[in-house]
């Protein structure tokens, strides 16, 4: 194989996605036009809240799908499809609607975060690139957000490329660990892609290659006046690290006039040992030199050290965020919802399961986010069917009553509140018509979603549950289908 040869990502589709294409041409279903929801069950680490991440991808993709001649001499070799479908795909197009959640959006479970009105065939396809792509950097995204929340407003650095599954799981991490609020990564190649700012000083190879610590930490200094951070922990902390990082700041940086620099551990008690290298580097008089930690940290390891009086400015952080480890699966799935007969009608479709958590909620939907009038807090999602709006659910006082999805006798009504719908136009009749933001705006924008959320739903631990409720209408399609279905 030559790997060197670009990769048609079109490819990159579960096997049944193409003989469920072959089997729908057969059958004459490729037009029929089918609606999909991408959607998720629960949030990883039993949170409140995770981060839609990943679009900016899924658009490029969609842009992108085509099969080479090459895939076609491949599949035909299989022997198993129609030539008639070999051609299909040989002049494929995307030629559907597809709308979003946008990214840095805080979404809950069972809510779409995307959704496909296309052709059967063209639907089926998308499946496996838009979860991997949805999932990953959304499971990141959300990881990241934890962890910089944690981190109550100090700098956090996503550090993780060496550990991450796969380059693209570094590159990609990168950009959704920067959507979820992380101020940098060390993984180059994503500055260069994305912008993601990268930014790094020295390994503990560079202190062992001179033949003293300070040698080392004066030499860094000379090269980078600017940017002067030094690892001090290669051989003993207090005992030596740190005041040789003070010889080196006073014999090189301070007859420069430069306060700015930094030091960094990777090991040890993180919290007693920054206490003590504070200390020491406000006695030198190096009042502004920050202190940077790494080393296996998490949200909780963060949040501990923290209350124990850590003195820590930036936390970089590594394989814990960019494998997402505490629970390294997000649990997307894209389930049918729906598909138009001959007339155009709009049949809602369900699947069920003796687990009720995984039975579907059926039909083409719109989703909003009810804002309290006078708190502009989130109060809760409420989804509708197609047809219907928030004005034409209203009661005649202005309230909404919304209808719990999984129980028929729990529902509730909200008074005062403004509802704005999620889901925006991507694609319609396979034109993009949306206009990508920059990074930087992504990652401002969830962090003003996020401050519209309570407290108590971003707890770590037993955080409140946020609310995904259903229209009667919505509701009650779904549970005739389930009674019909008996």
């Amino acid at each position: 194989m030559n790997t060197s040869k670009k990769l048609n990502m079109t490819m990159l589709c579960d096997f049944y996605e193409l003989t469920m294409g072959n089997g729908y041409f057969k059958a004459g279903y490729q037009d029929r036009i089918t609606h999909f929801d991408l959607f998720f069950r629960s949030v990883p680490d039993n949170g409140g809240y995770a981060i839609a991440a990943g679009l900016e991808q899924v658009i490029e993709y969609i842009q992108d799908l085509h099969f080479d001649p090459e895939d076609i001499a491949y599949l035909r070799g299989r022997k198993i499809f129609d030539e008639g479908f070999l051609d299909y795909l040989a002049h494929f197009k995307f030629t559907g609607d597809i709308f979003a959640i946008p990214e840095g959006t805080p979404v809950f479970p069972n809510e779409p975060i995307l959704t496909v009105r296309a052709p059967a065939i063209q639907a089926q396809l998308l499946e496996t690139y838009l979860l991997l792509t949805i999932n990953h950097q959304s499971l990141i995204a959300t990881k990241a957000n934890r962890i910089c929340r944690a981190a109550r407003g100090r700098g956090v650095l996503e550090f993780g490329s060496r550990r991450a599954q796969g380059s693209s799981g570094a590159i990609d991490g990168a950009r959704a660990a920067f959507i979820g609020g992380c101020k940098g990564t060390a993984c180059t190649i994503s500055d260069q892609l994305y912008g993601v700012p990268a930014g790094g000083t020295m390994a503990h190879a560079w202190v062992q290659t001179f033949d003293t610590q300070y040698d080392a930490f004066r030499t860094y200094c000379e090269i980078y006046p600017e940017n002067a951070v030094l690892l001090v922990d290669t051989y003993n902390t207090l005992e030596s690290g740190v005041p040789d990082a003070i010889r080196a700041f006073n014999d090189v940086l301070k007859p420069k006039g430069i306060k700015k620099c930094g030091i960094r551990l990777d090991s040890g008690d993180m919290a007693y040992l920054t206490q003590k290298a504070r200390q020491m580097l406000d006695e030198a008089g190096w009042t502004e030199c920050t202190i940077t930690v790494s080393n296996s940290l998490d949200e909780f390891i963060i949040q501990d050290l923290l209350l124990q009086g850590a003195q820590i400015d930036t936390f970089g952080v590594g394989e814990r965020l960019i494998t997402a480890r505490s629970e390294p699966v997000f649990g997307g799935v894209y389930k049918l919802v729906a598909y138009e007969d001959n007339q155009g009608n709009v049949i809602p479709k369900i699947k069920l399961s003796e687990n009720v958590s995984k039975i579907t909620t059926p039909q083409y939907k719109k989703v909003y986010r009810l804002y309290g009038g006078e708190t502009g807090k989130a109060i809760g999602d409420w989804l509708c069917t197609y047809d219907e709006d928030v004005d034409s659910n209203r009661n005649p006082d202005g309230s909404l009553t919304i209808f719990d999805p999984d129980a028929t006798w729990k529902k509730k009504t909200v008074h005062n509140f403004v509802a704005k719908p999620l889901q925006v136009p991507i694609f319609q009749g396979g034109k993009l018509v949306y206009q990508l933001p920059k990074l930087e705006e992504i990652q401002q924008y969830c962090s003003d979603q996020m401050d519209t959320l309570w407290d108590e739903v971003k707890r770590f631990d037993n955080p409140h549950n946020y609310y995904v409720d259903l229209s009667q209408k919505l509701w009650n399609t779904k549970y005739d289908l389930i009674t019909h279905h008996k």
